[in-house]
């Protein structure tokens, strides 16, 4: 997590052989979701007045990783440039997705910043706050996979292998069974005495021909 060497200072021959820096660029990130009436002028104005020289634009869902432009800019993207967005939903409406992408950013040697939310990895306050975001995220994701283990274990505990539990135990299969086949009640009868679906006594009766069919 954004732990990429800031102190890296990337030089260009003049033509006297000196060496200057490059210069930075700013470049703009716009997203607007397929289908939406929306348009990006809003973000093109605010990023236009936080500087932005360069603007790289999609027509897609944020959850998708599959927006030519997004890397475009990531693969263009040079050490002390900057990404700019208006909002961090525009760069990704998943915070996995969010940080992954700060991460290549970070690779590059470059820097991030939020107009909306005031976040700026350019500055150390910034890259801490990008960092405790990371940290959180990490530690919900592993809160989740100690929890499906634990429940992976109970399950086992109690015979079962995980999945979905059924509806109907092995009795109430049986007398579903027995009414639908000897005549005394109808399949949606007794699929509203158990309050299962109709789908759900089709199958045991079909099930259950199967099984008692001669092979």
């Amino acid at each position: 997590m954004l732990n990429a060497k800031r102190a890296v200072e990337v030089r260009q021959a003049s033509g006297n052989g000196r060496l200057r820096k490059a210069p930075r660029l700013l470049l703009g990130y716009l997203r607007v979701s397929k289908g939406d009436d929306q348009s990006t002028a809003l973000q093109r104005r605010a990023l236009a007045q936080a500087g932005v020289e360069r603007f790289f634009e999609d027509v897609a869902s944020g959850g998708r990783w599959d927006r030519p432009q997004l890397h475009r800019l990531l693969d263009q993207l040079r050490a002390q440039d900057v990404v700019v967005v208006w909002k961090l939903d525009r760069l990704s409406r998943s915070l996995k997705d969010l940080l992954a992408i700060l991460d290549r950013i970070d690779e590059k040697g470059a820097g991030f910043r939020s107009v909306t939310e005031s976040v700026d990895t350019t500055v150390p306050a910034g890259r801490m706050m990008m960092q405790m975001v990371g940290a959180f995220a990490e530690f919900e994701r592993s809160m989740i996979r100690e929890r499906t283990r634990a429940g992976l274990a109970a399950a086992r505990a109690e015979g079962r292998i995980g999945g979905r539990r059924r509806k109907l135990d092995p009795v109430q299969q049986a007398d579903v069974v027995d009414n639908v086949l000897s005549g005394r009640r109808t399949a949606a009868q007794m699929a509203r005495l158990y309050n299962v679906s109709q789908a759900t006594v089709s199958r045991l009766i079909a099930a259950n021909r199967q099984a008692t069919s001669p092979a």
